[in-house]
């Protein structure tokens, strides 16, 4: 009897061990979230991004398109190449580090648990970006017909350099220069345009996700609105930047894309916000799209940030290459005070 009351009880002992382990490997997901009321003031945050992240992204655009308003040089050196920084800070700080959270958070179970998910998509987004762009700049046209020259129409180049008398149109000809140098002129015109509108894509991606969470966050809501107003501002401000360095063939193009920049994430909160009885950041669904996503516009942002921000202009664009060392160096103190401030901002957002 003693025998068979000891197997009996050591069969007990490893079915309640095994459902133990069981209920510590997969604590249940959801939850709900946690608003807490507040109405008024999460109201206010539409408004308040709106305004930010607006301004951020149009006041580069403005003054670029208005020289009448005699904006000085330095301030759009300082949104060109602060704005710089803070959009390859996003990158790591406020993409790459939340979707590694959520895609490693304890509920989920299967293979996501299995691998580094966050940094394999980045990388995956990384080599995305790559292949369309090498494959736009063989196989995608941009009309260049909106420039000082037309490079597709040489002899619309001449009349305008008759009848203007302009030394600018004649000595840019594209006949008096090499062919290479004309292809050179459209093949840069064209990563400028893919570039900038790859860098558009990530960040509104971005931009959708911390809406939602605002609109639902609990007792650390007034932190996360502060922080995120001056995170929208300046995010803003570096895309802002970079769309004064492209000339568009449509006039209202520029102003186009800051705006649709601006109301991304104000939408996204009211989205959040008439949602809330329903909307839960931590079940499993909301887990695995935020993190996906957050890591899809990391690698963009990651590309773009190094490639486009950094190494093409530091490195290969014209203006540096050939400015003063101290010209220069300042573009990098400026780029590595945006960073470093949207870095302070990632421990609270």
């Amino acid at each position: 009897m003693s025998v068979v009351n000891a197997m009996e009880f050591a069969s007990l002992a490893l079915r309640q061990a095994g459902n133990d382990e069981a209920g510590e490997a997969a604590p249940r997901c959801g939850g709900g979230n946690s608003y807490d009321g507040r109405m008024g003031l999460r109201i206010s945050a539409v408004f308040v991004i709106l305004l930010g992240s607006t301004f951020g992204a149009l006041f580069p655009v403005v003054a670029k398109k208005n020289p009448r308003l005699k904006i000085p040089d330095w301030t759009m050196m300082f949104a060109k190449y602060f704005g710089s920084g803070v959009i390859i800070c996003t990158a790591f700080i406020h993409l790459l580090t939340p979707a590694n959270e959520a895609l490693t958070d304890p509920c989920l179970t299967g293979p996501i648990t299995e691998y580094p998910w966050a940094q394999g998509i980045a990388l995956m987004s990384v080599f995305t970006v790559f292949f369309v762009e090498l494959l736009a700049m063989r196989f995608a046209t941009f009309s260049t017909s909106h420039l000082d020259y037309d490079i597709d129409n040489p002899s619309a180049n001449r009349e305008k350099g008759l009848r203007g008398n302009s030394p600018a149109a004649i000595t840019t000809d594209p006949e008096a220069l090499p062919c290479e140098n004309n292809e050179a002129i459209k093949e840069n015109y064209a990563a400028q345009m893919i570039g900038l509108f790859i860098l558009e894509f990530g960040i509104i991606f971005h931009s959708i996700f911390i809406g939602l969470t605002l609109a639902v966050s609990g007792e650390e809501f007034t932190t996360l609105y502060v922080v995120l107003v001056f995170h929208q501002t300046f995010e803003g401000l570096g895309l802002g930047a970079r769309l004064t360095t492209v000339p568009f063939p449509n006039v209202w193009a520029p102003y186009a894309m800051a705006l649709g920049y601006g109301i991304t994430t104000p939408i996204a909160i009211g989205i959040g916000l008439g949602a809330r009885s329903t909307l839960d950041p931590t079940s499993q669904t909301a887990l695995l799209l935020n993190g996906i996503f957050d890591a899809i516009s990391a690698g963009i942002l990651l590309y773009t940030g190094l490639v486009e921000l950094m190494a093409h202009e530091f490195l290969f664009g014209p203006n540096l290459k050939s400015a003063k060392i101290s010209y220069v160096m300042t573009a990098f103190v400026l780029m590595t005070l945006g960073a470093g401030l949207m870095a302070l901002l990632g421990k609270w957002a």
